[in-house]
């Protein structure tokens, strides 16, 4: 059945819009303050600096929240934790660096805890004893960036900022030398000593050493570097000679530096140049010789007092020096000897010659000194012999010399280094002939002779006394019998003259034999009253000489 209904008169929906809400005043102070405080947020993200976490063996005073970070006296962070590492064995301090600081944060940046110490290159850090300690920062060259660093234990003695230059130095040991020795230009403290290492090879040591400005433009390539720690003395022929630089280098060790006196300078040394340091002045300013001729000697003598250095004398004038002292060792003849290899300089004995002509006329080549030294050995009978050049301290130096009356020798040239010949010292030719007077001395009766020493003394001492008992007897008897006899011809004389002069000329003539023996009777007579006064006197002055006899006159 069909529909009939008018759908026309349907009724119809309408869309009625949405009423709309109306914002209340109230809502308007919460929705500025939500947007203030969103902005704030994010303006502090992003002024907020970077967090950096460094690595201390010990922080000693580093408190969270309360230690600061520091650059230049400049706050540039703060700590914000302080905890230990995983294995306990390290400190890590966690720290706050403002936005400002973020590009020093670089590879090589360093950080240390400031405190108050006492080194060598003096005091620092007494202001953390009030303020507190805080750690320090010296930014670094690198560019690349980074927020984990390793703290140093040790505060750098050099900032990066102090103007000047850092020279490393070679030596064989370090000695009295540590961080913060001082260095010196003609004793004026310039620099000091800033790190010192093993070299890689492990048979030297790098010592770094920092030249403040101005004063590193006076370290060129030619400078010389020595260790001029403690007193330096030395004892020659001009006295007693003491250096130091001053009472900090005697006190904490030290290092001065100088140019050799060369005419021509040289170039500025660039930084990082390596130097060799010197044990002393002396050998630091002695000018290399380009010429040079080893030789070798070999003593039958002790060599103590001997070292490595000592000079190599010529008629007293320095031409060379001892390169190296030893023994060698024969195993055919099982001999053993001292060897001495020397350094002989050529241009040294040039310079000593004042005749430019002479100087002009000395060889050139190795070959031709050859044939002058061989000349000088073989014609002229030069030598070298070991000399004592210090009575007190015992060292010894070679010279040479000339010795007349030395054995004949000829040179090895096929020798590498040639053998020169030498003659014993004059202490050990004085210390051969004693031992040679003792060893006779040894071989003498000492007892025997002794023994027989005391009989002689006892005889003589008889003989003296039985010369006592002569020599009494003598003044006892024998002078006054003497006398006595002599008063008595000289009565029989004077009566013998009366009687002459009494007696009749006619009865004796002049020339009669009576008168003739009479006077040759009487001068035998007087010349033998003379020759009595004369042995009388003469025992009278001499009475030793009836026990030795007499004595015979020299003409």
């Amino acid at each position: 059945m069909a529909d009939n209904t008018d759908l026309t008169n349907l009724p119809r929906a309408t869309s009625v819009p949405k009423k709309r809400m109306r914002l209340s005043v109230v809502w308007v102070i919460p929705i500025v303050a939500a947007v203030v405080g969103l902005g704030i947020a994010i303006q502090q993200i992003l002024n907020e600096g970077p967090t950096i976490t460094l690595v201390f063996q010990s922080a000693n005073g580093v408190e969270a929240g309360k230690t600061f970070v520091k650059y230049k006296d400049v706050n540039i962070g703060q700590v914000t934790a302080v905890t230990l590492s995983g294995d306990y064995s390290k400190v890590v301090v966690t720290a706050k660096i403002a936005k400002s600081a973020e590009g020093l944060l670089v590879e090589d940046a360093k950080f240390w805890v400031v405190q108050a110490r006492i080194t060598l290159s003096g005091v620092s850090g007494l202001g953390t004893l009030l303020a507190g300690n805080y750690i320090g920062f010296e930014v670094g060259k690198s560019t690349t960036k980074r927020r984990e660093f390793t703290g140093l234990e040790i505060p750098p003695i050099v900032t990066s900022g102090q103007p000047g230059r850092q020279f490393v130095l070679r030596a064989d040991d370090l000695g009295s030398l540590g961080i913060g020795s001082p260095l010196y230009y003609r004793r004026l403290q310039v620099g000091q000593v800033v790190a010192y290492d093993l070299a890689n090879d492990g048979k030297s040591l790098d010592i770094k050493v920092f030249v403040n400005a101005p004063y590193d433009r006076f370290v060129a390539t030619d400078t010389r570097f020595w260790n001029a720690s403690g007193v330096t003395a030395s004892l020659g022929a001009n006295g007693l000679d003491v250096r130091t630089e001053s009472v900090l280098a005697l006190i904490l060790g030290g290092i001065a530096f100088e140019a050799p006196g060369v005419e021509t300078a040289a170039e500025p040394a660039a930084a990082n140049t390596v130097f060799t340091l010197f044990s002393d002045r002396a050998r630091a300013m002695k000018q290399p010789d380009s010429i040079v001729s080893n030789y070798v000697l070999y003593f039958n003598e002790s060599l103590r007092g001997l070292s490595v250095g000592a000079p190599v004398t010529f008629f007293g004038l320095q031409v060379g020096e001892v390169t190296d002292v030893g023994l060698e060792y024969e195993p055919a003849t099982l001999d053993v000897r001292a060897r001495v290899n020397i350094a002989v300089y050529p241009k040294r004995f040039i310079a000593r010659l004042q005749n430019s002509a002479a100087a002009a006329g000395l060889p050139k080549t190795e070959a031709a000194r050859h044939a002058l030294l061989q000349r000088l050995v073989e014609q002229r009978d030069l030598r070298a012999q070991l000399r004592s050049s210090n009575l007190l301290t015992g060292q010894m130096f070679i010279a040479f010399d000339y010795f007349p009356n030395a054995p004949k020798v000829k040179l090895d040239w096929t020798q590498d280094p040639p053998q020169l010949p030498v003659m014993p010292g004059a202490l050990a030719e004085i210390e051969t002939k004693l031992n040679a007077v003792l060893s006779k001395l040894d071989k003498l009766p000492v007892e025997a002779i002794g023994d027989n020493m005391k009989q002689v003394l006892a005889t003589l001492d008889q003989t003296i006394k039985d010369a006592s008992k002569l020599l009494v007897r003598v003044d006892g008897q024998l002078v006054p019998e003497t006398r006595k006899a002599l008063e008595d011809l000289r009565r029989t004389l004077l009566a013998a003259e009366r009687v002459m002069a009494s007696a009749d000329t006619t009865l004796i003539g002049q020339n009669a034999p009576a008168q003739q023996e009479l006077r040759d009777a009487l001068q035998e007579i007087a010349r033998a009253a003379r020759g009595v006064r004369v042995l009388t006197d003469y025992l009278e002055r001499n009475p030793s000489v009836l026990i030795r006899g007499k004595t015979e006159e020299k003409p």
